[in-house]
């Protein structure tokens, strides 16, 4: 059977909604777990910490896979995620006490950081001409399982118990990976349509390199912080209204949303313009917004918060193109290993920079402020990016051409 890339960027987009999906389903299931005498105890804090060593895995565990796809390729490191996870989940469910949760949890963890390295990698071969609008759909994919996890938990937890919450995904996310091991799958570069691959001037892929890992620990921080500051920043500026805080939640969500669908419409426009041309332009909304959002007061808040959340969730989708159109098609997982690794860094000191800028001023408008700080970081790296035709037209660039661009 040949491969087929419609149908192999189908079972990645599942592959990436199942992966924020199983990552947020204790966050609800602990709420039916959390029982006085129970297996694991009457507090919510103390299960929810069992969580910690998933998290950890999670994100070290992207750095070697890379080096494991040049070793047992691609293909079989997606079939390890579905499988892996999915058999992972249902172990979780089966747990009887805080060891066996907290080893289920980790292996969650462990499996499910395969996906971005090696998920992204193959999601751009398989693109072809389309690697802009194939990330900005499969990113809509990725917020889809964080949107639906709370749901879907909170749905099974009540009607079947927080056991079937953990078994159920697990059983799904094993059965499409039965499917996925009969697939074939697009080798690097030779997707049908796919653009050439240049050569790019040694300099420039340094610059563009540099630019990446910045933007990587940056955007890794600031994305962090104000997903983790939205429902608070909602609450605190609607705050002088008491009927409208039950709507917080509601408001959180839409602000979400407006971010989802900027990563649809920006994959679309980057197939049709280079990415500095997109990137220089959100990298200034973004700083200005957050400023911005320092002081808006009441419904006003809103929009900027949307606005903010459409310039930080499109840029997800600007940096897996810039990898895309830069780096090498066997490199490219390499690449997005280092990469994720270096945003998980930069996310994990999300939480602790907003708690500590919470306290010390008790307000949000601090950490906003502080979040435009570091968003003029990303807006220098959108300035120093390269602006090159080539990126839509390789075959047009003579070597000469190439040389010289900058």
């Amino acid at each position: 059977m040949p491969a087929n890339p419609r149908r192999e960027i189908v079972f990645i987009n599942a592959a990436h909604g199942l992966t924020h999906y199983c990552l947020l389903i204790l966050p609800t299931a602990v709420l039916a777990m959390a029982i006085t005498g129970g297996a694991f105890g009457g507090s919510y804090g103390p299960i929810l910490a069992l969580a910690t060593g998933m998290f950890m895995l999670y994100g070290i565990g992207a750095l070697p896979q890379g080096w494991l796809a040049a070793r047992l390729g691609r293909k079989t490191l997606m079939s390890t995620f579905f499988l892996g996870t999915g058999l992972s989940m249902m172990a979780t469910g089966l747990a009887t006490g805080p060891v066996g949760l907290a080893a289920g949890l980790a292996t969650i963890g462990l499996f499910a950081a395969i996906y971005h390295p090696i998920g992204t990698a193959m999601l751009v071969d398989a693109a072809g001409d389309r690697v802009g609008s194939a990330v900005g759909v499969n990113g809509v994919f990725g917020n889809l399982g964080t949107a639906l996890a709370p749901v879907v938990t909170a749905f099974l937890a009540a009607h079947g118990g927080w056991r079937i919450a953990f078994i159920a995904p697990g059983a799904l996310c094993t059965t499409i990976g039965l499917f996925w091991l009969r697939e074939r799958v697009v080798n690097h570069g030779m997707a049908v349509g796919a653009r050439p691959f240049p050569a790019i001037p040694p300099a420039v892929v340094r610059r563009a390199m540099v630019v990446l890992l910045l933007i990587a620990a940056v955007s890794g921080l600031v994305f962090n912080a104000f997903t983790i500051l939205l429902p608070k920043l909602m609450a605190e500026r609607l705050a002088g209204n008491t009927s409208l805080l039950p709507l917080v939640g509601a408001l959180a969500f839409l602000v979400t949303l407006c971010g989802a669908a900027t990563q649809f419409t920006v994959g679309r426009h980057l197939d049709r313009t280079t990415l500095k041309r997109v990137f220089l332009p959100m990298a200034f909304t973004m700083v200005a917004a957050l400023a911005a959002l320092s002081f808006a007061r009441g419904w006003l808040a809103l929009p900027v918060a949307g606005l903010v959340a459409a310039s930080v969730f499109g840029q997800v989708t600007v940096n897996e193109t810039m990898t895309a159109r830069y780096i090498s098609p066997p490199m490219r997982a390499r690449m997005y290993s280092v990469r994720f690794f270096v945003g998980f860094l930069g996310a994990t000191v999300a939480a602790p920079l907003v708690g500590f800028l919470d306290q010390r001023t008790g307000s949000v408008a601090a950490v906003t402020l502080v979040l435009a700080a570091f968003g003029l970081v990303t807006l220098g790296c959108a300035l120093a990016f390269p602006d090159r035709p080539e990126e839509l037209r390789p075959l047009a660039a003579a070597p000469g051409a190439l040389a010289a661009a900058e």
